[in-house]
């Protein structure tokens, strides 16, 4: 099939948003997403972005269902370990159920590869549901290897009132 990797550009958060939500509902958490399109508009392209993002495009004859030819995206952002030094996380990467088993979710990871290691990082990084056996099978392929269960370490967040108390000291 015929697509392409590029650069995320402003123009392209409608549709980035599009595929978080769907990426949400495919792991059943579409009642997690509080973003929107100006949030990405504004959190991605401000003159310090948050994020970095890549979008993978068809022509238009192979357009999806729905008459969308933009059909996978990754956002990532650049870490830093303290033990390896520069890495990147990939936030999400997601490809339209009708364009999957065509090389473009493998395209898209290779490109934020390429990216991570223009700029000097060492490693990607990025986490995977456990019920989601096609990915986690699709990432050992590549060569990556399960973190969790190699060195039990366990990813975790602090969100909401928790962080407000955190930040103010009360817990």
């Amino acid at each position: 099939m015929d697509f392409t990797i590029r650069a995320a550009t402003l123009e392209d958060c409608k549709d980035i948003s599009r595929m978080i939500l769907e990426l949400a509902e495919h792991e059943k958490v579409s009642d997690q997403v509080k973003i929107t399109q100006r949030d990405l508009e504004q959190d991605g392209f401000s003159k310090n972005p948050f994020f970095h993002g890549i979008i993978a495009e068809v022509p238009e004859h192979h357009k999806s269902r729905e008459g969308h030819t933009k059909v996978g995206y990754s956002l990532y952002f650049y870490t830093y370990s303290s033990w390896k030094g520069r890495a990147v996380y990939m936030e999400d990467l997601y490809v339209m159920p009708e364009f999957r088993g065509k090389g473009i979710g493998k395209a898209l990871m290779s490109k934020v590869s390429q990216l991570g290691l223009a700029a000097g990082c060492t490693q990607l990084n990025f986490t995977v549901l456990d019920w989601n056996k096609s990915s986690l099978d699709f990432y050992l392929k590549q060569g990556c290897w399960d973190v969790t269960s190699d060195l039990g370490y366990h990813c975790m967040r602090c969100e909401g009132d928790a962080l407000e108390h955190l930040a103010q000291g009360d817990l």
